[in-house]
């Protein structure tokens, strides 16, 4: 999935979060939004994914082949992880991601129970998410983010809630489980975006 922004701004009532943004997020490739708190990563994040509308300003959208993918259409090709994404807590872990993996296909040669294993949560699986930590609930928004087959993936914070181990299992999803796929992360953490290949400064677009 290849993104073009086009002087791309957000604000709220008179406030500017930030105006100006003209970048391609190319097909296949790892960018990192870097910026304090409250500087419009994750607001920048929602835009590129169709999530959230911009101001001022227009977004392309196309795949590889150069076909053009309409606005409303994108979400069909979205991952997207952020901490205070909501699940449906009331089923179990087995429960849930079967039910995701009904609406986004899964990645090939995966199956709901190696996603499962790969998390660290085979004792889990019949356990209710309402139940879970929060490192552990993190764990799941990770996995049915990049277990799904999608052409962007999107990562908002991703380390959140995630002890050391955690940490490491990001960051070896994050290389095994991202070629071929246009892959941005909002971060200010730089455990977040090793191996990025181009970082985007949100003070570079404050007005």
């Amino acid at each position: 999935m290849t993104i073009l922004l086009n002087q791309v701004g957000k604000r709220y009532q008179r406030h500017w979060i930030f105006k100006g943004i003209s970048y391609t997020f190319e097909a296949g490739r790892k960018y990192a939004i870097l910026g304090a708190n409250g500087s419009g990563k994750s607001t920048l994040l929602r835009i590129a994914g169709g999530m959230q509308q911009c101001s001022t300003g227009t977004l392309t959208y196309s795949h590889p082949s150069h076909t053009s993918v309409p606005a409303e259409q994108v979400y069909r090709h979205v991952s997207y992880c952020a901490p205070g994404m909501d699940m449906v807590e009331e089923l179990s872990l087995t429960e849930f991601l079967t039910f995701h993996f009904t609406f986004k296909k899964i990645l090939p040669g995966h199956s709901v129970a190696s996603v499962i294993g790969l998390m660290g949560l085979s004792h889990a699986g019949n356990k209710f998410l309402h139940e879970f930590s929060s490192g552990m609930k993190q764990r799941v928004k990770l996995a049915q983010a990049f277990f799904s087959d999608s052409s962007l993936l999107l990562l908002d914070e991703p380390c959140s809630n995630l002890d050391l181990q955690g940490v490491a299992m990001y960051q070896q999803w994050l290389e095994a489980y991202s070629k071929d796929r246009t892959v941005i992360i909002a971060s200010n953490d730089e455990r977040e975006y090793t191996g990025i290949t181009a970082t985007i400064s949100m003070q570079d677009y404050k007005s």
